[in-house]
């Protein structure tokens, strides 16, 4: 019998990385740093794998209230990464795609985020998708500010209509959205998008997280009929 095939997209709340600075006694910069290795060990993972997009949640909005050099620290991390991994992603055939409120960040990484996405995006065959500067609710809201803006009538506007003003427009829903370090909630991260998306939480500290940890939460995938909010005997092959 045939394996299920993996999903098409999977989307990453990677918690941890303070917590596993904390436990060997370094700096949380550390951690962090660490944590984006990650991305990269995860992202090179998954798409050997047959994963068309990953999405990861690298800051949020509610991450700016965080002391100051720890936030100009992660700044110049995302910074460092773009520079070092674009060309390589190019290579892949894998578009570095960026979600959020771009606008707010600096003027410098603005132009980074701008020039990446340029240049990996012709001919790629699959997205790593940066969700920085990122809120659900704040990205609902923008799309509907959007809408406005473009003089839609908001008494008609229907789920289409909001989805193609999100983030991530022209993006699949995630089918499976993973949670690191124990935790088992959403944390504002595409509440949109999740409505009817598999959840799966690991203990695994998000710098620990590799392609076995990876591996079980596909397989745990791969074990779930997806329902959509169907009777039973309404269940079809969707997402399978």
């Amino acid at each position: 019998m045939n394996s299920p095939p993996p999903p098409e997209h999977v989307a990453i709340i990677m918690d941890g990385n303070s917590r596993w600075a904390r436990e060997r006694f370094l700096p949380r910069v550390m951690g962090h740093k660490a944590g984006i290795e990650s991305i990269r060990r995860v992202a090179e993972a998954a798409d050997r794998r047959g994963i068309r997009i990953l999405t990861v949640f690298a800051f949020s909005t509610e991450n700016w209230s965080r002391p100051r050099d720890e936030v100009d620290a992660l700044m110049s991390l995302f910074s460092e990464s773009i520079r070092r991994e674009v060309d390589e992603l190019a290579h892949r055939g894998i578009e570095l795609r960026f979600s959020g409120r771009l606008s707010e960040l600096s003027n410098a990484l603005q132009e980074q985020i701008r020039h990446a996405n340029e240049r990996t995006r012709i001919g790629a065959r699959s997205v790593l998708n940066i969700a920085i500067n990122y809120g659900g609710r704040g990205e609902i809201i923008d799309a509907i500010r959007e809408l406005a803006r473009e003089g839609a009538d908001l008494t008609a506007i229907d789920e289409r209509a909001v989805s193609e003003h999100l983030y991530t427009r022209g993006l699949p829903d995630p089918d499976l959205v993973i949670r690191t370090a124990g935790e088992m909630r959403l944390s504002n991260f595409l509440l949109w998008q999740a409505a009817y998306s598999e959840f799966y939480s690991t203990a695994t500290l998000w710098p620990d997280f590799g392609e076995n940890e990876l591996d079980d939460a596909l397989a745990s995938y791969q074990r779930r009929v997806r329902r959509f909010g169907a009777r039973p005997e309404e269940v079809s092959n969707r997402g399978r």
